[in-house]
């Protein structure tokens, strides 16, 4: 009758950091922040653009990207990354990875 538990599969990937970090150095790999213009300027993985997930302009600034690249997602913990994934996806993004864990989980350096 119900199916409350019923969950829609996923049109992206979490993967970990060590992944995320081998994705970065390949080309055709971009690598999108989704913090604020603020948390961005506070620290990045080297490489990252800033969209901001939160911002009115962000599916339009996605559209425009090229859908045969792969795109790295982050945040600070996975959460709006993970939002802006799902959103890509829906747009017909089909090469999605988010950071699990977020930048909170990079062991790497940042800049």
């Amino acid at each position: 009758m119900f199916n409350f538990f019923k969950s829609t599969p996923k049109n992206y990937e979490d993967i970990p950091s060590a992944t995320f970090h081998d994705l970065m150095i390949q080309p055709g790999s971009i690598v999108i922040d989704v913090r604020s213009a603020g948390e961005f300027s506070g620290g990045k993985i080297r490489g990252a653009r800033n969209l901001d997930v939160s911002s009115s302009s962000f599916v339009d600034s996605v559209k425009n990207l090229p859908k045969n690249k792969t795109y790295l997602l982050y945040c600070r913990s996975g959460s709006r990354s993970a939002r802006a994934a799902g959103l890509m996806a829906d747009l017909g993004f089909d090469q999605v990875k988010n950071l699990k864990g977020g930048i909170g989980s990079w062991p790497f350096d940042t800049v």
